[in-house]
């Protein structure tokens, strides 16, 4: 701690990503990137813009990517906010969209960097317990706030909220927004993206860093009613004009237009994810439904911490939460199916 600190600085308690470990033959299954690279088609848009038009700064309203978004989602171009990955998006939701004077709510288990956000802004907040089976429940949700944010599918727990009870939640918050981030909606759920025309209220997050491979890209987006959406650009016009540089966003593009792909390998996360679920049941563990790139299980007999420390011991990494009412369980992001392999393996020797 220095005396130079600002007082803010001194009470924030910082968001911590998951670990990027340098270990060799490593078996990452820890921070719910893709286990398969992005389309080719990514790798020939980024290597096309490298040339001398990286002296020039890129376009600071993306343009081109935000209409490519539009048209694949059936919305206008005016509807979507781009950022550096989704977690700049959030950051300006929180700073732009909620009523600061009022608590924000979000679920006790969910994506950390909420309360993070809410520290660093003065923002009022109040957990909402998940159920005993870790679902959200609408009706928790109908409390005087300044606002709701909840992913969908939940992380870390991996289950999906129906839009039918997003709806519920909606419609139960009228004057104020309510944010669904969908950073895994592609493994398995329905986008609220076609709700966005319906409820003026609703603003969805999303990220290509999970089902389009681009994690080390940096490209997030936002889409709801022209009026977040300018919110949203004020914050960013005053913070950073040019968050998404020629690459990321011709990179990003490309990634929008070949479905094909994306089909191809939401398709092979989803099985895989099937099979290790069952294999890790067989293995006398609990799975909650997942319709993420990651599953959420606990043994019935050995805590999280030592099965953490044990697969650690053979070269895998997984996320386990020392935290109330998740301590025992690991969150496993789906890998190939080699590394898959040699989880299941490694666990039922433990």
């Amino acid at each position: 701690m220095s005396k130079f600190w600002s007082p803010l600085v001194k009470d924030l308690v910082p968001y911590v990503p998951g670990e990027q470990p340098k270990m060799a033959k490593l078996v990452k299954l820890n921070t719910n990137e893709n286990p398969f690279g992005p389309s080719p088609k990514v790798i020939e848009a980024i290597q096309a813009e490298l040339n001398d038009s990286l002296r020039l700064y890129p376009d600071p309203e993306g343009e081109s990517l935000r209409q490519t978004i539009a048209t694949y989602h059936g919305i206008q171009p005016n509807q979507v906010f781009l950022g550096n990955g989704s977690d700049e998006v959030l950051a300006h939701i929180f700073y732009g969209l909620f009523q600061h004077g009022e608590p924000i709510l979000f679920p006790d288990i969910t994506y950390s960097f909420y309360p993070v956000y809410c520290g660093l802004y003065g923002i009022p907040s109040k957990v909402v317990a998940l159920t005993d089976s870790f679902e959200i429940n609408p009706a928790d949700f109908t409390q005087p706030n300044g606002g709701v944010i909840f992913p969908n599918p939940n992380a870390p727990t991996g289950r999906y909220l129906g839009l039918e009870h997003v709806e519920e939640i909606l419609a139960a918050n009228p004057d104020r927004v309510v944010v669904v981030d969908e950073a895994y909606i592609d493994f398995g759920g329905k986008t609220a993206i076609t709700l966005v025309d319906k409820y003026p209220n609703l603003l969805v997050s999303q990220t290509l860093s999970k089902a389009r491979s681009l994690a080390g890209l940096r490209v997030g987006f936002a889409v709801g009613h022209p009026d977040l959406i300018e919110a949203l650009n004020r914050v960013k016009n005053s913070f950073n004009s040019y968050p998404l540089d020629r690459l990321a966003l011709a990179g990003a593009k490309a990634a929008y237009e070949d479905e094909a792909w994306f089909r191809k390998c939401c398709e092979g996360v989803i099985s895989e994810r099937e099979r290790v679920t069952a294999a890790l049941e067989n293995l006398g563990f609990e799975v909650l439904p997942s319709k993420a790139n990651f599953i959420f299980a606990r043994h019935k007999e050995q805590s999280g911490e030592a099965l953490a420390r044990g697969l650690r011991e053979q070269g895998i990494i997984v996320r386990h939460f020392n935290k109330p009412r998740i301590s025992d369980f690991l969150r496993i992001t789906i890998g190939t199916s080699d590394q898959n392999d040699a989880l299941i393996n490694d666990l039922d020797s433990l």
